[in-house]
């Protein structure tokens, strides 16, 4: 059998930027897989994206499938047969089946009959016969969103296709791939080398792409390039270049030959808030900002331009004509917000939709400004200074700079809040309302941001809720689950001892208000068990974030649920002790006593006894454990009524031995109905203590 490389390339329009890394690896695990359900041995695949193509090179294909050894039982010999030895229509159709003759057959014992038996060898099927249904699936496969047609054919694909190389070893595989037949011949540089560049072999491609098309074709050393030129330039004006990673994959994902290019702008413009600044140059403009020494950012960016230019100067000229008026505009917009204070928006809050059934964002603004004064009222916050900063957390959202970039709502309010001469605390709030943004992000610093942020959340899922809007599947338009998600942060990490069924409650009772007030006293009741619905999800994603991090499993999560606390923090501090006591070794033992103990106490018959009398207690080891448990039954009481779950479940692990003795020797379930009760109320008062923690019996081991 014989290997050589095989090379996929699809030549494109241009394709779009921010999906190409995952256009890329989908195509090479596509491809790679096609060939190993072939049974196409190789040894390993590389992807290749620029903005103009996808490529694959897979190393070392072998050029057929390896022969398929195989074999097949038939009918009964004594149904195969007739009783003058003639072939049936069952041996005859079995035989037809196998490609060859009854006589052929060979005959199998399979230990309780004798049976028709074929086996056979399936020689390998060329590759390059199976290689064009491979790669059709492969590109079927890729996740493109929405697929485009051009021309006058039916072909889809995510941009129009221009060329197609597919080669095995020096051949060509003779195919149409995409409406474009297969063959050797690529595209270089779209200036630098625009002829077609032929491809003898596989092997070359990269190399060959490189020296005679100025294309960088793997992504990971274009990107390693651009980074380096990028920190080259910064270090030429004695900066540090402010790298964002999702934007340096999306210029590596716009450029073949990247020449990064250092540019200046006005010092004036340094007067703006340097998140505007950077938002101008790096999300719109797709421009690297420059720190000093000390931090602060200069009157310089790097663009990657996708060529290398006889006349540099040029290139640089036209990326600062370009950034120039962006920052004109940014400078516009921050000096005409500043001539009417925040407060002055209010009124205009009422005139914008937050959603129809749930109404306005002067009505979001009042639901958290009551939730938010609550929560302040309960955890010793500043009510007025909360109350404030809810009645503002919007207003930044009416001013024409966060209208031209939204991605600086919460920061400009601060700005402008300050610039208002509003206190540093209502400031701070108004941008650590949005914190945390996204998964592992900081959650604010403040009170009062801490507020501020759970009431607009708490508000967000209770609407989500109340209308009908709860995440299914990749559909989340309201951002649920990272609301809730936050909520669970701030309550946990801030150490936020506050009731969260009582927190659902409370916005659920102001978003019923609203609706029935916004609909005109038509609107639907909500449903009873929504407040438990709001519950149980919020606590499923705290399962996910607790899972997820290999902090604990699922068995651990349901034993601690099921004594439904009404805390995060709560839960949080259950959860952590009870993997504490599952790390002693008395562990195992008592879990297995609780199982137990629970499993008596509901098949029993007879009720326990209110309470135990040890007059009843005729047995030494019943005894022992009666004394044991009530030395130390006080003590455990007050750890558990102060939170102190870990202290508690240590304490009620050096009862092992007598719970161990107890139940070699005792029976429970003894004749005498006074004993038996008097026994079932000392296991009802022991299983009490063990629960209150978690229910153990959710937990592995025996029973």
């Amino acid at each position: 059998m014989k290997r050589a490389d095989l090379l996929l390339e699809i030549g494109t329009e241009e394709l779009p930027p921010r999906s190409l890394l995952e256009l890329s690896a989908a195509l090479t695990s596509a491809l790679t897989a096609g060939l190993d359900a072939a049974g196409l041995a190789h040894r390993g695949a590389t992807g290749f994206a620029t903005p103009r193509r996808l490529a694959v090179l897979v190393r070392a294909l072998a050029d057929r499938q390896s022969a398929q050894k195989l074999e097949r039982r038939g009918p009964p010999v004594s149904a195969a047969f007739d009783s003058d030895g003639r072939p049936t229509r069952a041996a005859l159709a079995f035989a037809a089946s196998c490609g060859t003759e009854v006589a052929q057959l060979q005959r199998l014992h399979d230990g309780r009959r004798e049976l028709l038996y074929w086996s056979g060898v399936k020689p390998g099927a060329p590759c390059i016969e199976l290689l064009p249904g491979i790669v059709r699936d492969a590109l079927a496969a890729l996740p493109i969103a929405r697929r485009m047609r051009w021309g006058a054919g039916a072909t889809e694909f995510v941009r129009p296709v221009h060329w197609v190389v597919l080669l095995h070893g020096r051949d060509v595989v003779d195919c149409e791939i995409l409406g474009r037949p297969a063959g050797r011949e690529t595209r270089g540089h779209r200036f630098h080398a625009p002829a077609a560049l032929r491809l003898r072999s596989p092997a070359g491609y990269a190399r060959r792409l490189e020296s005679a098309g100025y294309v960088i074709a793997d992504f990971a050393a274009r990107r390693g390039r651009i980074r380096s030129g990028i920190l080259a330039a910064a270090e030429s004006v004695d900066g540090e270049a402010v790298i964002d990673p999702e934007l340096l994959d999306e210029v590596t994902a716009l450029s073949e030959w990247p020449v990064p290019i250092l540019g200046h702008f006005d010092l004036r413009f340094l007067e703006l808030p340097p998140e505007v600044l950077i938002a101008t140059l790096q999300d719109h403009q797709r421009c690297f900002p420059l720190r000093g020494r000390d931090g602060r950012l200069l009157p310089a960016f790097i663009a990657v331009a996708n060529i290398d230019s006889r006349e540099p100067a040029r290139v640089r000229a036209g990326n600062e004509r370009v950034v120039r008026p962006r920052l004109a505009d940014a400078a516009f917009f921050y000096a005409e917000d500043r001539r009417q204070p925040l407060a002055a928006r209010v009124p205009a809050l009422a005139r914008v939709t937050y959603q129809a059934r749930l109404g306005s964002l002067a009505d979001k603004t009042a639901r958290v400004t009551a939730l938010a004064t609550h929560i302040a009222g309960q955890i010793g916050e500043d009510r007025a200074t909360v109350e404030r900063a809810a009645a503002l957390a919007r207003c930044d959202l009416l001013t024409a700079m966060v209208g031209e970039f939204p991605e600086l709502q919460g920061i400009m309010g601060r700005y402008y809040a300050t610039h208002d001469g509003e206190p540093a605390a209502i400031a701070a709030a108004l941008a650590e309302q949005y914190l945390p943004r996204f998964a592992g992000d900081a959650l604010p610093a403040t009170g009062p941001g801490r507020v501020l942020a759970l009431a607009d959340r708490v508000d967000t899922v209770a609407g989500g809720f109340a209308i009908g809007q709860k995440p299914t599947g990749t559909r989340d338009p309201f951002g649920l689950r990272r609301a809730a998600l936050g909520v669970l942060r701030i309550l946990i990490e801030a150490r936020l001892p506050l009731n969260l069924r009582e927190l659902i409650d409370f916005a659920l009772d102001s978003v019923r208000a609203d609706l029935l007030r916004i609909g005109g006293g038509s609107a639907p009741p909500l449903p009873e068990s929504l407040a438990g619905d709001l519950y149980d999800y919020m606590m499923e994603r705290l399962r996910a974030w607790w899972i997820e991090s290999d902090r604990a499993t699922t068995e651990m999560f349901d034993a601690v649920l099921d004594t439904r606390p009404d805390s995060p923090l709560d839960f949080n501090a259950r959860l952590q002790a009870l993997a504490g006591f599952l790390a002693l070794p008395e562990a195992v033992s008592l879990t297995a006593a609780y199982k137990r103990i629970a499993n008596i106490l509901r098949q029993s018959p007879q009720e326990a006894a209110p309470r135990v009398d040890p007059r009843l207690l005729v047995e030494p080891a019943e005894r022992a454990l009666a004394v044991a448990f009530e030395e130390l039954r006080g003590d455990v009481q007050r750890l558990l009524k102060a939170g102190r779950y870990g202290e508690a479940l240590h304490r009620l692990a050096a009862l092992r031995p007598q719970v161990d003795a107890f139940f070699d020797t005792v029976l429970v379930l003894t004749p005498e109905p006074a004993v038996r009760a008097n026994r079932l109320a000392l296991l009802t008062a022991l299983q009490r203590q063990l629960q209150h923690t978690a229910n153990l019996s959710r937990l592995p081991g025996q029973a």
